[in-house]
């Protein structure tokens, strides 16, 4: 009887152990797969990837659809590249010989169209131009590159050659974010590794956190690459590097959380399993609202109008996606396979008996001492440190996120930049970036002088399929052919009763003068239906829709924010206190970056949507290090009471916390690698901004304004009738 009864249990028990085995293997055998398939792709992202402006506007803005038009105008989707020939003054004849015959030779070049035009020559006769298409199949960086050397090649070496214009700027893009995949991705792991080395002083735990990070980059970017393949999501240079960084940082974040938990737990039980399973249960509730806070965050920028921000939001929403799954699955998967060995040589021991003696507030270490000084000054120490915040933001209003030119895109040299000034010292500044206006053709030459009219336009011409160039003059007097006298003017080019004329601006096209004329030439026009696109209109109509965007999501965020806090907090007092503590770091954050952008780096100004995105990520990032904070605080509270509490809580996640805000300030910092304007200035807003969170938010003003406020703080919960 004692056999037959005994041998079901020891099935049972036997079953029970093999499940706690094969699960973390089959956990870490399907992440495994998953990274496999992903990893590829790590150089392929611009595959699927577009950093074309106009493709990220809507539909409805005025540039798009005259973009929609150029083709059917034009005959070619070809991207226009401005070369610029400059001599030390007025060029010879046979530098004007060797220069033509370098024009002529270029649609040799790979990935250069054959409708070359030929050279222009200044006025002061110091300068040639000529348009040089480049192929939509070629690789742009490549074939402007190609074609520079060619050009250089075959002119004297007295001739300085520039390759300038939209194809031109573009390379500088391409140029800019070639390293995403390497460089910053290996910069970002480094400074990741040496904090975790750091932190936990072991030879193995930092290379299984690490590992769960990027396996969970690997399957995120698996996801988000096909989802780009099949057109269902729109990818760019900016979004990639903003996944990458992401993704590396809260997956680390949360890896950190965890790896606390277990630590705690491996010094109430010898068993590896049970301590991973109560460091989970532990950990699920304040990473799961953490990340689900990050990615509601994030889903509200789907309501943006600019792609460029509605598409961010789902592709970083998958991102924090799999960092919270690699935290949950993958990373307890391999702490339970290594067990207490994880953590060589400093392996937490087994003392139930010391945690049970553990009644009271920590007395030794730097967080507990800072307990112990919210505990006596609590309401000098919240005060104090709401002031220091406050003068900070007051730089706020200096932040000039009204848009910036495009050849400032692109920090460092920048050939397209040298060549858009020669441009501009020689010939009109807008040549080879005109102001597209299409108009239907009864209104034509009205509209055209209309467009004389206007200081800011130098000329006007209209596309004309029948003409050797492609376009005639247009002047007061009608339509005139380009060449000898006595050409006849050739017939305007027709798209369903409209014609396209090209206005070649006074200024620069990405400068504030070009805007103000675009902006005039659309209210002179709007009588005549007519719309007008170009460079200069695209950024207008994104600086437009960026600024519109940003004002509808900020609010939005708070309340959503709020919302899944008053959830997760039982109360509302303290929900409400935290948003408000961490909108004043994001002040302070972008009041100090306003100094440091104008006083220090002289930048000259920030995109509108630099504030959208660093108020996105330090909000919805920042707020995390609040709930780590205060779901242990509220888990403390309610066995101690709600000051001791607060200390309890501070003490106990205070390095593990502060260790999170150090990787995450320094995964966002190792994005101004990528020398790219935007990127280099929401580094330093979100690791500043983080960094303040971390060090003075957490640990001074949220601690010591929740103690001073006592048990209201959980109003109108239960809690708040409790303990004090």
């Amino acid at each position: 009887m004692i056999n037959d009864t005994a041998s079901p249990r020891r099935i049972r028990v036997r079953r029970r152990s093999l499940a706690r085995v094969l699960i973390p293997a089959a956990l870490i055998l399907v992440w495994l797969v998953g990274a496999g398939l992903g990893g590829p792709l790590f150089g392929k992202v611009g595959e699927v990837s577009s950093n074309d402006q106009t493709s990220y506007l809507p539909s409805s803005a005025d540039a798009t659809q005259v973009q929609a038009l150029l083709g059917e105008f034009n005959d070619s989707d070809a991207i226009p590249a401005i070369a610029v020939f400059v001599g030390d003054g007025e060029l010879s004849d046979a530098q004007l010989a060797a220069i033509d015959d370098a024009i002529a030779g270029a649609p040799d070049v790979e990935g250069v169209a054959n409708e070359v035009s030929p050279g222009i020559p200044s006025e002061d006769g110091k300068a040639v131009q000529a348009f040089i298409p480049i192929s939509s199949d070629a690789e742009l960086g490549d074939a402007v590159s190609a074609l520079g050397d060619e050009l250089r090649a075959a002119t004297p070496d007295d001739v300085a050659v520039y390759i300038t214009g939209p194809a031109g700027f573009s390379a500088d893009l391409v140029a800019g974010f070639a390293g995403i995949d390497g460089l910053l991705l290996g910069v970002a792991l480094l400074a990741v590794f040496l904090i975790l080395v750091l932190v936990y002083r072991s030879a193995l735990l930092p290379i299984v956190v690490l590992s769960t990070s990027l396996f969970g980059l690997c399957v995120a970017l698996l996801v988000v690459w096909w989802l780009a393949k099949w057109e269902i999501l729109l990818l760019s240079g900016q979004t990639q590097g903003i996944l990458f960084i992401l993704v590396i940082g809260a997956a680390t974040d949360y890896s950190l959380l965890f790896v606390a938990r277990f630590r705690e737990e491996l010094r109430h039980t010898k068993d590896k399993g049970a301590a991973t399973m109560a460091a989970w249960k532990g950990s699920l509730e304040p990473i799961a609202a953490s990340g689900g806070t990050v990615i509601a965050g994030l889903l509200c920028l789907l309501l943006s109008d600019l792609k460029s921000n509605s598409t961010l939001g789902p592709v970083a929403a998958i991102g924090i996606v799999f960092a919270m799954l690699s935290a949950l699955t993958l990373l307890p998967a391999l702490l339970f396979t290594f067990g207490r060995a994880v953590f060589w040589p400093r392996r937490p021991a087994f003392e139930p008996e010391v945690v049970a003696a553990e009644t009271g507030v920590a007395t030794k270490g730097l967080w507990a001492a800072l307990a112990r000084g919210i505990q006596k000054r609590p309401r000098l120490i919240w005060i104090v440190t709401t002031l220091v915040l406050v003068a900070g933001a007051t730089g706020f209003t200096q932040l000039n996120a009204s848009g910036i030119p495009q050849s400032e895109l692109v920090l460092g040299a920048s050939e397209a930049r040298d060549g858009q000034v020669a441009l501009g010292e020689h010939f009109p500044g807008g040549s080879g970036s005109p102001a597209y206006v299409i108009v239907a053709e009864d209104s034509l030459q009205e509209v055209a002088d209309l467009l004389l009219a206007h200081d800011g336009v130098e000329s006007v011409s209209v596309n004309a399929s029948d003409s050797p160039s492609g376009t005639a003059s247009v002047t007061e007097d009608g339509i005139t052919a380009f060449g000898p006298p006595g050409t006849p003017a050739p017939d305007p080019t027709v798209v369903d009763g409209d014609v396209m004329l090209q206005a070649t601006l006074s200024d620069a096209a990405d400068s504030d003068a070009a805007a103000s004329t675009v902006r005039d030439l659309r209210t002179e026009l709007s009588e005549h239906d007519a719309l007008v696109g170009g460079v200069t209109a695209t950024s207008i109509d994104t600086n437009d829709t960026s600024i519109h965007d940003r004002n509808l999501i900020i609010p939005l965020i708070l309340v959503v924010i709020l919302a899944i806090l008053m959830l997760l907090l039982r109360s509302i007092l303290a929900p409400v206190l935290l948003i408000l503590t961490t909108v004043l770091s994001f002040g302070t954050a972008m009041g100090v970056a306003a100094w440091v952008f104008n006083g220090i780096f002289d930048f000259p100004g920030a995109d509108p949507a630099v504030p959208l995105y660093g108020f996105v990520f330090l909000v919805a990032l920042g707020i995390d290090y609040n709930i780590f904070l205060m779901t242990r605080v509220r888990e403390e509270s309610i066995k101690h009471g709600t000051r001791e509490g607060i200390l309890r809580g501070l003490s106990v996640t205070g390095g593990v916390i502060t260790s999170a805000g150090l990787v995450l300030a320094a995964t966002f910092a190792a994005l101004s690698v990528i020398p790219i304007l935007f990127l280099v200035q929401l580094a330093f807003i979100v690791a500043f901004g983080v960094l303040l969170d971390t060090f003075i938010v957490r640990s001074l003003l949220v601690p010591a304004l929740s103690y001073d406020i006592g048990r209201s703080i959980w109003w109108p919960s239960k809690l708040s009738r409790g303990k004090k």
